[in-house]
């Protein structure tokens, strides 16, 4: 299926601990070149964020940012077991020792410095969340590349219909133009010489019928044109053989050019390299 390399696409998620938001932009480019904007608590996913994105997207500049606002209200309050048993094990002591002391009082245990504390945030569940909505975000985005891919496919196939159309205008106007030139050719040497000189016609004729042979071009013209539709239908990237087709088929418009003698052929090549332009600027977006 063909995909372009542009699309966006937003993913969030919220959580107890808080939200994530991924933002995806991809933009055309020739090779597959990701940028990512990553919290400093979270830069150690950056791995599997590449591995991912290598195994869903073969080109484009990738851009991908990620937001992490965790919740201002902050984690339960936990009692750190082991800082309170170093209080107990101290007042112990001090009862051992000989020194008098009431019964104790559980909230001042508790305000002791160390025993109280927040808990803290379960960072991997964050990053194990953040990789799972980049997944998703990655689904999103190639969903959205093939949805603007086909829209491009069209596109193209419009104007290979049209190429298709000129290519067999050209074909069946060839015998009329060659016999044109033929009595032109024909008229002029009667005027020039007075008296016509077979030989030296047909040799003429065979010269501007040499010039003048299209069908080779003509050919090749329709051979890339079928050549394209079945790169459109492929799998995979195909942007670059797509690329390598437009150069043929602007060559073969060239040549066709070269080769004209009439105005109408003229015409026709100048539409010819008009819809390869236009093809090959679609064609610079497709993965």
């Amino acid at each position: 299926m063909t995909r372009s390399m542009t699309a966006f696409t937003r993913q969030e998620i919220q959580q107890p601990w808080g939200t994530l938001i991924w933002e995806l932009r991809s933009v055309n480019h020739r090779y597959l070149e990701p940028h990512f904007r990553l919290p400093d608590s979270l830069r150690d996913i950056e791995g599997g964020l590449r591995e991912a994105l290598r195994k869903a997207i073969s080109r484009g500049k990738i851009e991908a940012t990620l937001r992490f606002v965790p919740e201002k209200s902050g984690g339960a309050l936990q009692v750190d077991q082991e800082r309170l048993a170093e209080v107990l094990a101290a007042t112990r002591e001090l009862t051992a020792a000989g020194a008098e002391m009431a019964a104790l009082n559980p909230l001042e245990l508790l305000s002791w410095p160390g025993v109280l504390v927040e808990s803290a945030l379960d960072m991997q569940a964050v990053r194990q969340q953040a990789l799972q909505l980049f997944r998703q975000g990655l689904d999103d985005l190639v969903v959205g590349r093939e949805r603007e891919g086909a829209e491009l496919s069209q596109l193209i196939h419009q104007r290979l219909d049209a190429i298709d159309a000129i290519v067999a205008d050209v074909r069946r106007m060839m015998p009329q133009i060659l016999q044109g030139q033929r009595d032109t050719l024909q008229q002029r040497l009667a005027e020039l010489s007075g008296e016509l000189d077979a030989g030296r016609l047909e040799q003429e004729v065979v010269l501007l019928a040499h010039k003048a042979d299209v069908d080779e071009e003509v050919d090749r013209l329709n051979t890339h044109v079928q050549e394209v539709r079945r790169v459109l239908k492929g799998k995979g990237p195909i942007g670059r053989r797509l690329d390598f087709l437009m150069q043929e088929l602007n060559r073969e418009a060239n040549t066709l050019s070269s080769k004209s003698i009439v105005a109408a052929t003229t015409r026709s090549a100048v539409e010819l390299k008009v819809l390869i332009e236009q093809m090959r600027e679609q064609i610079q977006n497709i993965e």
